[in-house]
């Protein structure tokens, strides 16, 4: 039995990666990261960051964020600490998902990671206080390549379970997408 099994989502490309948990008396073992498992989905992609963020309060928002081309990447996503819902918005030209997005709950207990591929934008809001995700990414960070879209922007309709507890005056201050937005 593998210790990774990945299922689709409504967005191509859009995984959820549900782990194996081994436990014992002693505790538990979980593989987090195995390229051999994820060959299908990782391709010739490989990690070349990982990023660590902590949020402390209920309710913020980070996101939603994106690298153009020839930076885009993509991201393994997974919570380590406190519970978020995390979101993948897909900005890809010509893609049947369009504007669309997919949400997942993450949290240490739920043992599993959303997989957001290039050409999708991210974000998440806590759930809980004091919330720490583990980012991997298959691109370096290029400021010059980021972007983002308003958490509210009335095309996506992204349905955020809490009020809006914090937000970076960045994140908040995105343009709005205009109706002759056809994607990345």
């Amino acid at each position: 039995m593998g210790a990774m099994k990945v299922t689709d989502t409504n967005l191509q490309g859009v995984h959820i990666v549900q782990n194996t948990v081994l436990g014992d008396t002693r505790g538990s073992f979980t593989r987090w990261f195995c390229p051999k498992e994820l060959s299908k989905i990782l391709g010739d992609r490989s990690i070349k960051q990982i990023n660590h963020s902590v949020t402390q309060k209920k309710g913020s928002i980070r996101g939603m964020h994106f690298q153009k081309s020839p930076h885009a990447e993509m991201k393994f996503v997974r919570c380590i600490r406190g519970r978020v819902l995390d979101v993948a918005l897909d900005l890809r030209a010509g893609s049947k998902t369009f504007l669309q997005y997919h949400a997942e709950e993450l949290s240490p207990d739920k043992n599993k990671m959303l997989v957001i591929p290039e050409g999708c934008a991210h974000g998440f809001q806590l759930l809980e206080d004091n919330t720490e995700i583990l980012y991997l990414h298959t691109g370096f960070y290029e400021p010059s390549s980021e972007g983002g879209v308003r958490y509210d922007d009335p095309l996506t309709v992204i349905k955020w379970p809490l009020p809006v507890a914090d937000i970076s005056d960045r994140d908040a201050n995105y343009p709005l997408l205009d109706k002759a937005f056809k994607g990345f």
